[in-house]
């Protein structure tokens, strides 16, 4: 038996609540490390959080692929570890691994079949990548761009990136700038966070939604309109953007972060005035799905690898230490408390 600190899920902010640290519970609880065959013993090293993670503390989370946590039960989401013990053929003691249904425990009895193994080298020996710029945020930002942006080089687009200094925005700004736009622009929610865009990742401009007039600001660094739109945050700022984007441009519909905390079906719905300039200008915007394009992940994978490791993109982090920081963590993340990628490291 083992002493193990969990995270667990203590009540539910409601559809049109606000997180608080307060919904979760950190626990201390003694677990078997007794292994049944396929199954291995596993330290936790990095959690992840994110946003789609605010659904999923609602009794519905309006995704048919997300399942709600339950109460009183532990919480999980991505995760990487070492294997410690192991009756799993597939997976020898000391290697690392991940999965999207890691519990947010120290240690955890899993089912290997859950779990991928980590090369450490793709990821520069930085493991928490593989829940960022290497992971479900990266291969968003990548696929996204690629299935529903039509970047086409040479041919002077302008890209806008909505929740920039995020985790897949500071990604797909990136790839945006790799594949060929002349111009990257992205929205964000500080001076310090516009700065670090510019002079750190090669975007453009930044573009701070708190200060001044969003239209304005996006008028004077997009003089040629916006080609392609990547989506995080919805509301009033994607009314803003798609409001001055160019005739057969596309929106590529990633997230809706500032309508999360609202009691509304996912995608919410556009305004008639945003819906009519859609239709008008002929404008794409679906929703995307990482999910849905698995057969292209590692494919994904290698490329991503491959640009973090020559510097072509840099990776930013946000990290707190410490399971009980959990709580704290997430609902940091969900009011851009965090730079780049929201990760929780748990032990070395």
């Amino acid at each position: 038996m083992l002493n193990v600190k969990r995270v667990v899920l203590r009540s539910r902010p409601g559809k049109n609540g606000i997180p608080v640290p307060e919904n979760f519970r950190v626990d201390e609880v003694l677990e078997s490390s007794e292994l049944k065959e396929g199954q291995v013993f596993v330290r936790t090293l990095f959690l992840s959080v994110d946003p789609y993670m605010r659904c999923r503390m609602n009794d519905d989370t309006g995704a048919e692929y997300l399942l709600p946590w339950r109460l009183e039960e532990c919480v999980d989401g991505g995760g990487v570890g070492v294997v410690e013990a192991s009756k799993n053929q597939s997976l020898s003691v000391g290697a690392v691994v991940t999965s999207f249904k890691w519990p947010w425990q120290t240690y955890s009895v899993m089912d290997g079949s859950l779990l991928q193994e980590v090369d450490p080298e793709m990821a520069d020996g930085h493991l928490s990548y593989v829940l960022g710029a290497l992971g479900m945020p990266g291969l968003t930002a990548l696929l996204g761009v690629r299935e529903k942006g039509h970047v086409t080089p040479g041919s002077h687009q302008t890209m806008v990136i909505s929740g920039a200094a995020g985790a897949c925005g500071s990604i797909a700004g990136q790839i945006g700038r790799l594949d060929g736009c002349e111009r990257v622009v992205g929205i964000c929610g500080s001076d310090q966070k516009c700065q670090t865009l510019v002079t750190e990742l090669g975007f453009t401009a930044g573009i701070n939604y708190k200060k001044g007039d969003i239209s304005s600001a996006l008028r004077e660094h997009c003089p040629a309109g916006i080609d392609v739109y990547f989506d995080n945050v919805g509301g009033a700022i994607s009314d803003a953007v798609i409001s001055l984007m160019n005739p057969g441009g596309h929106v590529i519909l990633c997230g809706q972060i500032s309508q999360y905390n609202k009691d509304l079906p996912y995608p919410p719905p556009l305004s008639e005035e945003t819906q009519e300039t859609l239709h008008r200008k002929n404008i794409t915007r679906e929703r995307f799905v990482v999910l849905n394009y698995m057969e292209k992940h590692a494919e994904g994978l290698t490329q991503l690898s491959h640009w973090v490791k020559t510097g072509q993109i840099k990776v930013l982090e946000t990290v707190v230490n410490g399971i009980e920081n959990m709580g704290e963590a997430f609902c940091s993340m969900m009011t851009g408390g965090n730079i780049g990628k929201q990760v929780v490291k748990i032990s070395d």
